[in-house]
């Protein structure tokens, strides 16, 4: 409590803290104080997210310029040049995100940094793209994604355009612990302001060139433009900005964006949460398409990386697409869209995660295309798109999680919900013109290669000592591993901390191939189990992956082995 004192101390006594946050730090409790000044937000290489409110463990900024400060003295280590090549900023629609953007700004140009700043929200990515289209050495999104109002975040990319790695993260925050928050971070004053530069009206020019290149079939929507209706809604977020013209030039003429949902507004006030895998997100959505007649339904998170969608179903009510299930309907119809227009690219290749539908496999089995399995993570799919770029070995035509991203092209390097919307109108214009729905084709897709069904599973611990629960919960299953699940043997165990897969019929082990990390995969005949803890939250995740014969059968499946790995690890 002693350390706490001390830093709050500071925090009431310095010139340097306004005087709103010094009140609000008066008007906090001994138990909020406790938890606002007792530590730092650990920096990873997911960057900074957590809740906005006073305190060096909170999104306000103060640590915000920190963490700005610890990404310049990376930067300033790389050199001269990597200075003048210079970093990105952009921002979503959450509250305070453009203050925390310009104050970014501010400290990194005071490190005599050049510094791109957009004008106004953009999706993620279009930062993931001007990074690499202005040559800059890295960018940073101020967003939390997909997260309640409360939260925001600080991400940074490196020059490749993907989110930084290891190295770049333990270096930034060996850097902010050698960097007082207050003393040792330049003032608003410090900034230089002939190195902050606005964004070039070029860079979305040239972002939405790229997108529209990437239509598998370019008469799809507009052969079907007055038959296909389209429901659209940003969720109060940053897709308003571009998803609505990308598919206006791509030939859709009747787009319906969701009213009440269409300006941006970080308070998100129609929603619980503005998260595309939630189906109250669709609810405004559901009553626009049911006056309009429409068949589909698009929702984007509000930094526009993630995207769901609704189809009508065979009833005639709309039913929720899953991540899995759009990642591997989108799959099979690119693929069958080169194949009927005689394109297929050489080594066509494919990437998901490893706790995305094993469906995708099985479709890239059956036709020819190369499936690649990284950790959880759109980095990793881009670190795969960035060695076949170097090494000229394949063609990217998907790559995808379970958690609703998806991405084709290799313009941007994380995940791109503008591409994906996209993509999901041409696909419902193919099956319109089929007289389908996109539910339709996805009853076809499981006719065609087999019955699959997935469930995440969240269990939260966000209470003193929640992290340290679950690593004793993912010791003790390591310690003691199930030799069955719901009756079913376990024939393999992959411990991705160890780096090894274990075959429980021979006895032996393989390499998993993949970088360490606390993950556990235990596979059965028919059903595989995962079980993590989260990158960004106090939180465990168990993901089920079933194969069955038909809906009924897998999700008798599903419901066994969630009761069995909840017996197993107690939860």
């Amino acid at each position: 409590m002693a350390n706490t004192n001390a830093i709050l101390a500071r925090f009431l006594s310095s010139p340097k803290v306004d005087p709103g946050t010094k009140d609000a730090i008066r008007s906090m409790d001994a138990s909020a104080l406790h938890a606002a000044f007792s530590g730092y937000m650990t920096f990873g290489t997911a960057g900074l997210r957590a809740k906005m409110q006073p305190g060096t463990a909170f999104m306000n900024t103060y640590t915000v310029a920190h963490a700005a400060a610890g990404l310049a003295k990376l930067i300033c280590s790389e050199g001269t040049a990597a200075m003048e090549r210079g970093v990105v900023i952009a921002y979503d629609s959450r509250e305070n995100s453009k203050e925390f953007a310009l104050r970014s700004a501010q400290v990194l140009s005071a490190f005599h940094i050049k510094t791109y700043l957009f004008g106004q929200l953009r999706p993620t990515p279009v930062l993931s793209f001007a990074v690499r289209q202005l040559s800059c050495i890295a960018g940073i999104n101020i967003t939390a994604s997909h997260n309640p109002k409360e939260y925001n975040g600080f991400k940074v990319y490196w020059e490749d355009g993907a989110q930084i790695g290891p190295r770049q993260a333990d270096i930034i925050c060996a850097e902010m612990q050698t960097l007082d928050i207050l003393d040792d971070v330049p003032a608003p004053a410090d900034a230089e302001p002939e190195q902050i530069f606005p964004v070039p009206a070029a860079v979305d020019e040239a972002y939405v060139q790229c997108v529209l290149a990437e239509r598998v079939n370019r008469q799809a929507i507009p052969a079907m433009s007055g038959a296909l209706h389209v429901i659209y809604t940003p969720l109060h977020g940053a897709g308003i900005t571009m998803v609505p013209q990308v598919l206006e030039k791509a030939g859709l003429a009747d787009l319906h964006i969701v009213p009440e949902q269409e300006q941006p507004d970080g308070a998100f006030p129609t929603v619980i949460h503005p998260n595309p895998e939630a189906e109250e997100a669709f609810t405004l959505g559901q009553q626009l398409a049911e006056k309009v007649g429409s068949d589909l339904i698009i929702a984007t998170d509000p930094d526009c990386d993630r995207v769901g969608a609704m189809a009508r179903n065979a009833s005639g009510t709309f039913q929720c697409i899953t991540g899995n299930q759009m990642g591997a309907l989108l799959l099979d119809y690119i693929i069958t869209a080169y194949q009927q227009g005689k394109s297929m690219p050489p080594a066509p290749y494919a990437v998901k995660s490893i706790v995305s539908t094993n469906l995708a496999e099985e479709i890239c089995r059956k036709n020819g295309v190369r499936m690649y399995e990284v950790l959880t993570g759109f980095k990793y799919i881009g670190e795969i798109i960035k060695e076949q770029l170097k090494t000229g070995t394949g063609t990217f035509l998907l790559g995808f999680e379970e958690s609703y991203g998806y991405l084709k092209g290799t313009y941007t390097r994380d995940k791109d919900a503008v591409v994906a919307s996209l993509l999901i109108c041409e696909m419902a214009a193919y099956y319109k013109s089929l007289g389908k729905t996109l539910s339709d084709a996805l009853e076809d897709l499981f006719a065609k290669y087999g019955f699959y069904l997935e469930r995440t599973l969240d269990f939260y611990f966000d209470m003193p000592g929640g992290q340290e629960r679950i690593t004793e919960m993912m010791h003790a299953l390591r310690k003691a591993p199930p030799a069955t699940l719901a009756g079913d043997s376990v024939l393999s165990l992959r411990d991705y901390q160890t780096g090894k897969i274990y075959h429980r019929t021979t006895g032996e082990s393989t390499p998993t191939g993949l970088p360490l990390s606390d993950i556990l995969y235990f596979s059965t005949d028919c059903c595989d189990t995962i079980v993590r803890p989260s990158g960004t939250e106090p939180k465990l995740k168990i993901y089920l992956m079933a194969r069955g014969t038909n809906k009924e059968s897998t999700e008798h499946i599903l419901y066994a082995y969630e009761a069995a790995i909840r017996a197993v690890m107690n939860i």
